[in-house]
């Protein structure tokens, strides 16, 4: 049988076995996968990719398992046929057209798996959990990794030698030393902890009775399956975190839930040039900034490792990105040499950051299938120049780079997440601080920034680079006009407020479709990120200026798949003190 394409000549395509396994040590919660590729005639290992995902849900975890072994049985030989091995009954029965995929967050999924090879190239298999142990392994080493602020690496991975599966002369090595290259957010999914391994998230299964698949669905029922958690309480903080989980797991953080510390510069009212105004008869001006950008948005903690026939090391794909340098792992709690006196309050610190997290993360009063919200960490940039001297600073004018509080505020916003360990994706505003901004995040995350114009700052027009006094003085009526109604422009032709609220609108609809049930973060400014807020509550657009927003603070909104949202977070500056 010969792939598509194939030539001819060459004799018989080869065939893969693709093991792959995802979970949620919460559901949503810290989530991992794990894939491994085999060579179906000797079932020796080609291939093993794992990758700590942050808080999403199970169902999620398996769908972006399945996409990375698809990915790396492509990266060996892209001719070949293919038969998946999950114990996943919902992702065997969809994939297979045997049940319909109605979840929005499944979806994207499903058809991301299908691209990988052409259509009758891969074939589906479901097998009890007992039998996927090689892929359950490593998905419970990438969540451990994640919990430790790290990533997987293939060169500490034991999944191999662990699961005792020898025949067929699979070998721990393939001959050689893996070699670790980032899958990437995009192509990542995978498995989560099923096989008792330290920290897994459910019980292993018993080696002589076949584990239930855990979709409990008929096979002919039309609709799909859930295997969603139960929706939280009202009001819940995360105090039902999952005891199961690791100690010290800081997969989840998603909106940098417990803040950044408190602004180490004035407020973005009291007329700072944000762009957005303060109350009425003291009405405030707000202020704008940001810097360097990267380019395409990755999760943080995937790897891959790829071995050829003759077990020599290779990487899986393009997508390999950084890994925590060992500052960062410090500041994780990692272990490292010299870290053993703060290691106690690191875990500490570690395990509150997974429960405010899962707060963030939770569905709230949503049914139990509609999955994780697509969840926004709003981050405004850090201070430039113009920010202590409260001078509008919008998108029209002179668009200033951090200054060197501005960049050391992006350190600590950078460090709070790193320890956190659930932001899966970067975007940024095209201006120069809030591109500065994100690039010193990504490089400790190790992902890329991507770049959307639509969460750039308001124009403030004529107005750009004035004080708030400034303005009064030249232009008291076209000032008074802007703060009384959303629809007024500043002098000059700039944007109004009922302007940036639709441009922000159409931005968060596009940002919630690509990023369905992921941790994003968004580098912004005032206007933006507080309305962001606004639209989330439905508040009109006067409460623009009744929030204060500091540089370099964190604020978040959850977005569910009927609709809904949910303001998590604002303004939180814990992290800057």
């Amino acid at each position: 049988m010969t792939g598509a394409g194939a030539d001819p000549e060459a004799g018989p395509a080869r065939e893969f076995v693709v093991e792959a396994d995802g979970g949620s040590r919460g559901n949503p919660g810290p989530a991992g996968y794990g894939a491994v590729v085999l060579d179906a005639a000797t079932g020796e290992t080609l291939a093993e990719a794992a990758e700590y995902l942050g808080v999403v849900t199970n169902n999620v975890a398996e769908y972006r398992g399945l996409v990375a072994g698809l990915c790396a049985a492509r990266e060996l030989d892209p001719d070949a046929t293919v038969r998946v091995r999950m114990d996943s009954k919902l992702v065997v029965e969809q994939m297979s057209g045997r049940w319909k995929i109605k979840h929005p967050d499944m979806k994207p999924l499903a058809a991301e798996a299908a691209r990988v090879f052409p259509p009758g190239r891969v074939t589906y298999e479901w097998i009890p959990r007992a039998e996927n142990k090689h892929a359950d392994r490593l998905a419970n080493e990438a969540m451990d990794a994640g919990a430790r602020g790290e990533r997987w690496s293939p060169s500490t991975s034991t999944a191999d030698l662990d699961t005792g599966r020898s025949a067929g002369g699979r070998t721990a090595t393939g001959g050689g030393a893996r070699a670790g290259s980032g899958t990437g957010a995009e192509t990542g999914a995978a498995s989560a902890a099923r096989t008792g391994a330290p920290g897994a998230a459910r019980p292993p299964a018993e080696p002589t009775t076949p584990a239930e698949p855990k979709v409990p669905a008929e096979p002919t029922a039309p609709a799909e399956p859930t295997a969603s958690a139960e929706p939280t309480a009202p009001g819940a903080t995360g105090s039902a975190a999952d005891p199961t989980a690791a100690p010290g797991a800081s997969a989840s953080d998603t909106a940098g839930t417990r803040g950044v510390e408190a602004d180490a510069g004035p407020p973005a009212a009291r007329g700072d040039a944000t762009g957005t105004p303060g109350p009425a008869g003291g009405r405030r001006a707000g202020a704008v900034e940001g810097p360097a950008a990267v380019g395409g948005a990755r999760s943080a903690s995937g790897g891959s490792a790829v071995r050829d026939g003759a077990g020599a090391a290779g990487p899986a794909g393009p997508e390999a990105g950084p890994r925590p340098d060992a500052a960062s792992k410090a500041a994780a709690g990692s272990g490292a040499p010299g870290s053993a006196g703060s290691s106690t309050s690191s875990r500490a610190a570690a395990s509150a950051d997974v429960r405010a997290a899962r707060t963030v993360a939770s569905p709230g009063w949503g049914p139990p299938d509609m999955g994780a919200p697509a969840t926004f960490v709003l981050l405004r940039h850090g201070e430039t120049p113009l920010t202590p001297q409260k001078r509008f600073s919008g998108s029209g004018g002179s668009d200033p780079s951090l200054s060197a509080a501005g960049r050391e505020q992006a350190e600590k916003v950078a460090a709070s997440l790193a320890r956190r360990g659930t932001v899966q994706a970067i975007v940024a505003s095209p201006l120069a601080r809030t591109r500065e901004t994100a690039g010193i995040v990504a490089a400790r995350l190790g992902l890329e920034v991507a770049v959307e114009d639509g969460l750039r700052e308001t124009d403030f027009g004529a107005w750009e680079g004035l004080t708030f006094g400034e303005v009064r003085e030249r232009y008291p009526d076209d000032l008074n006009a802007w703060l009384s109604s959303p629809d007024a422009e500043p002098t000059g032709g700039g944007e109004s407020f009922a302007a940036t609220g639709a441009r922000v609108a159409a931005t968060r609809d596009r940002l919630v479709a690509a990023y369905a049930g992921r941790t994003v973060l968004l580098v912004s400014h005032v206007t933006p990120i507080k309305t962001f807020v606004r639209l989330a509550l439905g508040a009109p657009p006067e409460s623009l200026f009744r929030m204060e927003l500091s540089a370099a603070s964190l604020s978040a909104v959850a977005y569910y798949a009927d609709g809904g949202a949910s303001v998590r977070l604002f303004n939180d500056t814990s992290h800057l003190r």
